[in-house]
């Protein structure tokens, strides 16, 4: 299909801004979707970081525009759809990217940071989504992509109960919205990124970062972009018969049992 492979689409990205040095998955996204031809719509509470992605897109001569947003809030998702609408005229392709941490095992759980996980991780996604597809049919169909977690499925190496659970609603959101919206022609997948080395892993020291590199099969260190190629992949016709799919991006980890990598471990 070439290298326009979203040529003519409307794009919407969640969390499209920088937090950190590194590299994140909203930004990465925003600006391969943008180099594939799509016209994109990017939403941040940081407006400042969001409209340095928009120089970077708009500097290699793609087409986009900030919208701050707090997507916790559902007055705030229905604007941002809104202004996408209004800016663009349609709406193809949604990527539901906002996310936090929420550490913790279940005896040390808070009512705050219980709730503020969940609004991050599966509220934003939620009422992003009920917004997004009306208007999503209304130009015919698209693409709606969540974002979740390996430790959405399975228990990680660190103790998250807010965090984990929030992604595992996720990917349970992913797999109703995929059957209740398909013959809208709207398709909803989710990706389930592993040890990326991205904003969130930014400051770990540099053993943990070795050790998450050799656990995965492939003993290649994961980045953002790994992750966005995957996203314009699920947002392209290219996948077009593909919906309710929960795709990890995670160097083959999900495969493996922990015995089965131990030797890449000692």
């Amino acid at each position: 299909m070439g290298s326009k492979r979203l040529e003519g689409k409307i794009a919407l990205v969640s969390g499209a801004g920088q937090r950190g040095n590194v590299i994140g998955t909203g930004r990465a996204s925003a600006m391969l979707f943008s180099q594939a031809g799509a016209k994109v719509c990017l939403v941040d509470w940081n407006e400042e970081s969001a409209a340095e992605t928009q120089s970077i897109i708009e500097s290699d001569g793609g087409t986009a525009f900030v919208k701050q947003a707090d997507v916790t809030k559902d007055t705030d998702c229905k604007a941002a759809i809104d202004s996408c609408i209004n800016e663009f005229g349609s709406l193809d392709i949604v990527l539901n990217n906002v996310g936090g941490p929420g550490g913790g095992d279940v005896t040390e759980l808070t009512e705050n940071l219980w709730e503020e996980s969940l609004d991050r991780n599966l509220k934003s996604a939620a009422f992003m989504s009920k917004h997004a597809v009306p208007a999503m049919a209304d130009s015919g169909g698209g693409s709606i992509i969540h974002v979740a977690s390996i430790d959405g499925y399975r228990a990680g190496p660190s103790k998250n109960v807010p965090y984990s659970v929030a992604k595992g609603g996720v990917i349970q959101l992913t797999r109703t919205m995929a059957v209740h919206h398909g013959r809208e022609n709207i398709r909803v997948n989710c990706i389930a990124p592993g040890h990326l080395h991205g904003p969130f892993v930014e400051q770990v020291s540099a053993d943990l970062r070795e050790m998450r590199r050799r656990a995965g099969p492939l003993g290649t260190e994961g980045t953002a972009w790994d992750f966005a190629w995957a996203a314009v992949f699920l947002a392209s016709d290219e996948s077009r018969w593909i919906s309710g799919v929960i795709l990890p991006i995670d160097a083959g980890l999900q495969a493996a049992t922990p015995l089965s990598v131990l030797h890449n471990l000692v």
